[in-house]
């Protein structure tokens, strides 16, 4: 580069050509950049500032990493001997039903009150025997045990669930001619509700427990089907609130305890875990063992 030397007072002064005062322009204002930048090789890492996590490259060739496995959390199926022996009452008030043992297996002493057959402001009740009517299992189609009533002037059918019985069949009330009775069995057969306000925080957890049970079966049964299947699914579970509130909706305190909502909640819950072919709960994880203690430090022995 060229440049003419002018003299000045009292030192001397390069003045650069225009040329050479427009590369130094473009130089001083790259270099700021230049150092900001540290330099990186080909096949190098990108550069992280400090503090910052650095993820290690995906092996070649590897298998991606598997997803989470698809589970649902356990929920306590109720057996026959959550009933065994209990006087239950329709909606919590109504009738009497107390599931015994035989010589055979089951029966049911039951009583059922229901409204005249031709005048249906005037209640009348059916008892069905002074001993159990035999009842006959029908395995567990819902995740619960299941048990068919054998009684010509009724039969019914109901599942088994905590401390309760949900009559699914028949779906009419039945007409008892020699009784000119007119009687309904159908819904939740549970406690006296009377007894149940003690019990409000109980059934109140039981409930939650259920509640996320119910969410998470839906969820793990959405991602195993198919797009027209995920549809059905969502209007299945959207529907159950509904379900739930038409089963309940007579029965006595539940505004206040919600002991049939949460018995409800539970056996769909089972049944969700049925329809998965979920037929155990998981076993709890191993307890760890506990470390031996470290030996006490041995006494001097004594100076002679």
């Amino acid at each position: 580069m060229q440049g003419r030397i002018v003299w000045s007072s009292p030192g001397i002064r390069l003045r650069p050509s225009p040329r050479l005062a427009v590369l130094l322009a473009i130089a001083a204002f790259a270099a700021p950049a230049a150092l900001a930048q540290p330099l990186q090789l080909p096949g190098a890492q990108p550069f992280n500032p400090q503090g910052a996590q650095q993820e290690a490259p995906p092996a070649v060739g590897g298998a991606p990493a598997a997803p989470r496995p698809a589970t649902m959390p356990a929920i306590k199926v109720a057996g026959e001997e959550a009933i065994l022996g209990r006087a239950l009452r329709r909606n919590g008030g109504f009738g009497e039903a107390i599931f015994e043992k035989t010589g055979s297996g089951y029966g049911l002493k039951l009583k059922v009150e229901g409204f005249q057959a031709n005048n249906l402001v005037e209640p009348c009740a059916v008892s069905f025997g002074d001993s159990p009517v035999p009842v006959t299992a029908i395995g567990r189609p819902a995740g619960v045990p299941r048990y068919r009533l054998e009684a010509s002037i009724c039969p019914i059918v109901f599942d088994v669930l905590d401390g309760a019985f949900l009559v699914v069949e028949p779906a009419q009330p039945c007409l008892v001619e020699a009784a000119a009775c007119r009687i309904d069995p159908r819904g939740l057969w549970g406690p006296d509700s009377r007894t149940l306000p003690a019990r409000a925080k109980e059934i109140e957890t039981a409930r939650g427990v259920a509640e996320r049970a119910v969410r998470e079966g839906y969820r793990v049964l959405t991602a195993k089907s198919d797009a027209a299947e995920q549809r059905s699914i969502a209007r299945e579970q959207a529907g159950f609130s509904a379900e739930r509130a038409q089963i309940c909706r007579d029965f006595q305190r539940e505004g206040s305890v919600g002991f049939c909502g949460t018995r409800i909640t539970e056996a769909r819950a089972a049944w969700l875990r049925a329809r998965l072919g979920i037929t155990s709960d998981p076993k709890p994880a191993a307890r760890p063992r506990p470390r031996p203690a470290a030996p006490l430090p041995l006494a001097p022995a004594p100076t002679q």
